[in-house]
């Protein structure tokens, strides 16, 4: 069994770990940095996953975020295909699979999240596809060859994104939803039924309101996906994209705080309550100093800042994580949508400029008056502002006051 001493070790080869990693190296930090990562490939992009990738516009090397070459030239010990095993805070000691005993002076937890899995019958049937990883998007486009009906479960990011790609491969698609239009549970009423009028016009079938209760086939691959009140759709292939959960088993063996949304607990600097550690990523659960509490926020961007962020206070910095997210989704290249804030929350106003009949509309969503968060849909230069308001707290008076065109075309809803 090896003895070995890193000075920062990173569980997670995400985009959020290996972003600690290069921001590390680009303060000038010498000290050693041992990178860990499961899966077999160096850090990535996840998006193309259910998008160019997999409609085959772009080779893998192309999602690689930070390539191997990158590490050995920065002396950044990249370790792919292997786990930690067991985290022990007290001693700072992580014991690896193979045998490896690390010590560190700093760990950072970026372990990402995982999918969520169905529990409904037919789930074992050949066809069925979670969509997190590249290699996931490598097993559909072996599959498509035989497929000429797919359905896409989910009405969120992942099943539209996925229907707007299958789509544009010659497939016919069908998203089925619990709500009632795509996107509405993040962006609302009025941009989902805009969504879902783009998605109907590409020819893909929703389906809203509805429960999925099983998937059916008469040999071992799916034939048929089942909602609750009988509804029967074709399918050779399905995806399904319900959410995904941060992947917290390391840090829950280890004993470290959790939180209601079940993320590692971290303050505002990203520091647990455990001296030495850190968390960034899908699975961190930081205070916020822009919305106050705890969030939990699963965006490739945020993930990025976050892990920086990390890099500088390990530094010395002493900053707080301030960043106002930012997300995108392209649905092929029918629609753009662009978000900055966080709404999930919820939010009790609606304010939107420019036109949805036009597709060149802003949303704009206040909570007891102060904006919250902005969707953008063909008006990208709203969201400069936008963000510089959120981060100033700005309620609804100033928004008019500060953007004085925006009093005459914000409109409520």
């Amino acid at each position: 069994m090896a003895e070995l001493s890193r000075d920062v070790l990173i569980i997670g080869a995400g985009v959020a770990g290996a972003s600690v990693a290069k921001e590390l190296r680009h303060l000038g930090f010498t000290g050693s940095v041992l990178l860990l990562g499961r899966e077999l490939d160096a850090p990535y992009e996840r998006p193309p996953a259910t998008k160019d990738y997999l409609a085959g516009k772009i080779e893998r090397s192309a999602a690689t975020w930070l390539s191997e070459q990158w590490c050995e030239e920065h002396d950044v010990e990249l370790r792919l295909r292997t786990s930690v095993l067991k985290l022990d805070t007290a001693a700072k000691v992580a014991k690896l699979q193979g045998g490896d005993e690390v010590s560190y002076e700093h760990v950072v937890v970026a372990t990402g999240a995982n999918v969520r899995r169905m529990r409904i019958d037919g789930t074992d049937l050949e066809g069925l596809h979670y969509i997190r990883a590249l290699r996931n998007a490598d097993t559909i486009k072996a599959e498509l060859e035989q497929v000429q009906e797919a359905v896409a479960i989910g009405g969120s990011y992942i099943g539209c994104e996925a229907a707007a790609t299958l789509t544009e491969l010659g497939k016919k698609v069908t998203i089925l939803m619990q709500e009632d239009h795509p996107m509405q549970n993040g962006f609302g009423e009025q941009a989902g039924r805009y969504v879902r009028s783009v998605l109907e016009g590409k020819g893909i079938t929703i389906l809203g309101g509805q429960e999925v209760e099983k998937l059916t086939g008469d040999d071992e691959r799916v034939e048929q996906v089942v909602t609750a009140d009988g509804t029967s759709v074709a399918a050779q292939l399905v995806v399904i994209g319900v959410g995904a959960v941060p992947d917290v088993m390391t840090a829950k063996a280890a004993g470290l705080e959790l939180g209601e949304k079940g993320g590692v607990v971290v303050d505002s600097h990203l520091r647990a309550s455990v001296d030495g550690v850190w968390a960034a990523g899908d699975c961190a659960e930081f205070e916020s100093v822009i919305y106050g509490g705890h969030l939990r926020i699963e965006h490739q961007d945020v993930a990025i800042e976050q892990g920086r962020t990390v890099a500088r206070n390990i530094t010395g910095k002493d900053e707080p994580f301030s960043f106002v997210p930012y997300f995108w989704s392209d649905l092929s290249d029918w629609v753009n949508l662009q978000y900055v804030g966080n709404a999930s929350r919820g939010w009790d106003e609606e304010l939107v400029r420019g036109s949805i009949d036009d597709g060149a509309f802003s949303v704009w969503y206040l909570q007891e008056g102060k904006l919250v968060a902005t969707l953008s849909i063909g008006r990208g230069e709203d969201l400069i502002e936008a963000r510089r308001l959120i981060a100033d707290g700005a309620v609804a008076d100033a928004l008019r006051t500060v953007v004085p065109d925006l009093g005459a075309e914000l409109t409520a809803l």
